[in-house]
């Protein structure tokens, strides 16, 4: 089924932002999503808008939303340093996720992601402006789950599984 969707004013910019953040808050990401795409319809290059979008798609990774969904958005995001900072973002909210729906290998790929989100972060570190060091904090962070919880690590070799065709 299709609808052709109503577009808001530009003068509610401000107003339906503010309504986002309020029901992201509130743990309703989708949503907080579907204002933010109404936001973007009337101002697509509205950055708060895109990293507010990006931030309620992360809060729907436990939920099974693809990490790739987050993604799409980085390059509509101006700066170096915020891309780096929130693809960062991105994979260790990704690698939480893993480590909440467990499975086989769920702390393996976990342990795969929150390299991913240090990687990205030490570049948001060496781009970041003076004085902000939140790039630093999530690195720790990042660190202190690894080193703290012993399954969240790469598979041996011994443990991966033969392909079915050897």
């Amino acid at each position: 089924m299709h609808f052709d969707l109503k577009r808001i004013a530009v003068e509610s910019v401000a107003e339906a932002l503010a309504k986002a953040e309020r029901y992201r808050l509130l743990n309703e990401p989708s949503l907080a999503e579907s204002i933010c795409l109404d936001i973007l319809a009337v101002s697509p290059d509205n950055q708060e808008t895109v990293t507010l979008l990006l931030l309620a798609r992360t809060d729907q990774f436990a939920s099974g939303l693809a990490p790739e969904r987050a993604r799409e958005l980085l390059p509509r995001i101006q700066g170096d340093y915020e891309r780096a900072y929130y693809a960062g973002l991105i994979a260790e909210r990704s690698a939480h996720a893993q480590l909440r729906r467990g499975g086989p290998g769920g702390s393996a790929r976990a342990y795969h992601a929150f390299r991913e989100a240090m990687a990205s972060y030490e570049k948001a570190e060496r781009l970041r402006p003076a004085g902000n060091d939140d790039a630093i904090l999530r690195w720790n962070t990042c660190a202190r789950i690894i080193m703290r919880q012993a399954d969240v690590r790469p598979l041996a070799l011994e443990e991966v599984q033969p392909i079915l065709s050897e």
